[in-house]
């Protein structure tokens, strides 16, 4: 407890006098009200209090409260676990019999009737294939040369006039007299002798063919492939293009606008997809020119990873039921 205030004068008081007013005894008396008990500190601690404190050295509470909380996140687990392989075994077999109800069986026709009901379907359709990384090169080209040539006949079928495939290394773009003649055999494969035309284009590369063909009666798809280099990078080289032109008077600042800038990378890259597909189950651009998806439906298929013509099909009847509300 602390120094009295009448403790505190008369020991002043006798400082100041040199000691000479309080004897030895009644400063020992005037510091000893002030210290504590002595049964107040740890060493004062009770044989029960150590017991108890031993006792509690040897964890079991803590053990007790570590298994509660390890079976509670075991439980936890196992629920949701069990959830995840329920939901992707009946999204498996829900898609297994969408495939088989509504193959088309390389026919025009059924894809036509699939679609026509439908009250808007997409003037320009993207879609997002990816490379395999535990399969060869080779077989992985041919793969993604074969899905490019499995999608664009079915755009050809759903009168679908644009085509975009974004394929993040741009080993497509490498290969584009392959990919071309697979689509042409495959429209061959489909509609026999006469067969919509094709064109295939690249950002920064000659169009193949390289001349102007005559439309067929059955349309024209104009096939585009880009990459990732197609995304970033172009708008970072539109940037400096619209900055030295600037700095060199040809343009104004003000004559830069979103309108331009849309008009160039639209003119340089390609026009912005109203429709974008995915075969993934979860969304991941890799890198897609974000420019180009502003205003996309962006689609894909919970618990699929397999390229389908059940995933277009949904894909276009999604697209049709969305509202477009574009900031309203």
């Amino acid at each position: 407890m602390p120094i009295s205030v009448r403790d505190t004068k008369a020991y002043r008081a006798d400082e100041r006098h040199g000691h000479a007013l309080l004897t030895e005894a009644q400063r020992q008396a005037i510091f000893k009200a002030s210290l504590p008990a002595p049964n107040d500190g740890p060493a004062g601690m009770n044989s029960k209090g150590a017991h108890v404190q031993r006792r509690s050295r040897l964890g079991v509470r803590r053990f007790l409260k570590n298994q509660v909380f390890v079976f509670v996140f075991a439980l936890m687990h196992g629920i949701f676990s069990l959830y995840i392989k329920s939901r992707q075994t009946w999204h498996g077999v829900a898609y297994q019999i969408s495939s088989i109800l509504y193959y088309h069986h390389a026919t025009p026709q059924y894809i036509r009737r699939d679609v026509e009901g439908l009250n808007k379907k997409p003037k320009h359709l993207s879609a997002i294939l990816k490379t395999e990384v535990d399969h060869r090169a080779k077989t992985d080209v041919d793969r993604l040369i074969e899905e490019t040539a499995e999608l664009a006949t079915w755009c050809a079928c759903a009168e679908i006039p644009m085509l975009s495939i974004y394929e993040k290394s741009g080993v497509l773009k490498k290969h584009m007299p392959r990919v071309y003649e697979a689509v042409i055999q495959k429209f061959t494969f489909y509609f026999g002798a006469e067969h919509p035309t094709l064109s295939v284009t690249s950002p920064h590369r000659d169009d193949f063919p390289t001349r102007m063909l005559e439309e067929s009666k059955h349309g024209h798809l104009q096939l585009h492939l880009i990459s990732y280099q197609d995304g970033r990078e172009s708008i970072v080289d539109l940037t400096r293009t619209l900055a030295d032109m600037s700095q060199r008077g040809k343009i104004s600042p003000r004559d830069i606008s979103q309108e331009l800038i849309d008009a160039e990378l639209s003119e340089g890259i390609l026009p912005e997809p109203d429709l974008l597909i995915l075969f993934t189950p979860y969304v991941e651009l890799s890198g897609y020119p974000p420019w180009q998806i502003r205003l996309t439906e962006i689609f894909c298929l919970q618990d699929n990873e397999t390229f389908g013509y059940q995933v277009f099909l949904r894909a276009l009847r999604n697209f049709a039921s969305a509202q477009m509300r574009r900031g309203k």
